[in-house]
């Protein structure tokens, strides 16, 4: 009798420790806010430290909605810095007809017969904006080098494939996350903002001090922003890719191609010289706009130019960029055609 008394007190023992652990562990994920930006989410990074707290401005649907290929003024081969349709909303308000396709619906690849895939495509446009960020242009151009032959057909779908949030989240209790999500939360947040590794926590989130943070960013601990290992691994472009870019522009016979090179946000923030044979290059070849610099100017003319939580270009930010490109669309369409290349 004894002995069972005290079985059961030891069983009632371990059994109230590990309802305590778990409602702790229930409570502390309830608390912890979803992440809201994919470089806290990828890392395991607390958006109440590094989410953005500006509210990203407003955007007619309608210019938002893509359109068919056999009516597109403008063709955009983008990536997911073009997924939101935000930058494009500001062709499309100025008149442009824009459709929207991207790299992964063409195998990452741009081949020979690329005047023939457009037009058994149904493109009768003016211009094709290729559209990629800095860190994957050298595997695009790698893989596009020997290719003769496009795979896949040009589809071009209207409607925005990532619609993002059109507000601040405000608190909601967390009932989505696993179990444990709010203490690997905790403990991956402190381990990136000391520069240590931890299990469980992914090291492509990388978490930096960034110079006058405060004034770029929104977020909370804004002396600081999350960025992408992947950009500091990543290689420099040279002015051997802008050459490949404009041999690949030259030797179409039908449509101009303006290129369209979004930095990285290591690069805007922490390495502004990063690339810059590439960028001269480019320059120097006409081959679109000097987004670089452009970058290097938005990040201090508003807060959140890129999200802090986040390794792409804000919303606002999206729409200055759009701008950009409207500006170089019209000056693209205005210029006499260049000499097609043997």
């Amino acid at each position: 009798m004894t002995m069972n008394s005290s079985f059961a007190r030891l069983w009632l023992w371990i059994f109230g420790i590990g309802y305590a652990v778990f409602v702790g562990l229930l409570l502390q994920t309830l608390f912890t806010p979803a992440p809201y930006g994919d470089l806290a989410r990828i890392g395991r990074i607390s958006d109440h430290d590094f989410g953005w707290r500006i509210d990203p401005p407003r955007v007619d649907p309608a210019l938002l909605r893509g359109a068919p290929v056999a009516q597109a003024d403008i063709l955009v081969i983008g990536d997911s810095f073009s997924a939101t349709h935000r930058w494009q909303s500001q062709l499309a308000k100025a008149g442009y007809s824009v459709a929207t396709t991207y790299w992964q619906d063409i195998d990452e690849t741009l081949c020979d017969d690329f005047d023939h895939w457009l037009e058994a495509g149904g493109f009768r446009g003016k211009l094709v904006i290729i559209e990629s960020v800095e860190r994957i242009v050298d595997f695009r151009l790698e893989r596009s080098r020997d290719c003769r032959q496009m795979k896949k057909p040009l589809v071009a779908k209207p409607e925005v494939p990532s619609p993002p949030l059109d507000h601040v989240p405000g608190f909601a209790l967390n009932w989505e996350g696993q179990i444990y999500a709010g203490f690997l939360t905790q403990r991956c947040t402190r381990a990136a903002i000391a520069g240590k590794k931890r299990s469980g926590c992914d090291q492509q989130t990388r978490v930096h001090a960034v110079p006058d943070g405060c004034a770029l960013f929104s977020n909370r601990r804004c002396e600081m922003a999350l960025f992408l290992g992947q950009d500091e691994a990543s290689r420099e472009l040279t002015a051997a890719h802008a050459a490949q870019l404009q041999a690949f522009g030259q030797a179409r016979g039908t449509v101009p191609v303006l290129w369209m090179i979004v930095p990285d946000k290591t690069t805007t923030y922490l390495k502004p010289a990063h690339s810059r044979d590439f960028v001269k290059a480019f320059g120097d070849a006409g081959l679109g706009p000097d987004l670089f610099a452009f970058a290097q100017q938005q990040k201090t003319a508003m807060r959140d130019f890129y999200m802090p939580n986040d390794t792409h270009i804000s919303m606002q930010g999206q729409l200055v960029l759009g701008d950009r490109m409207l500006q170089a669309v019209k000056e693209k369409l205005a210029a006499p055609a260049a000499p097609r290349g043997g």
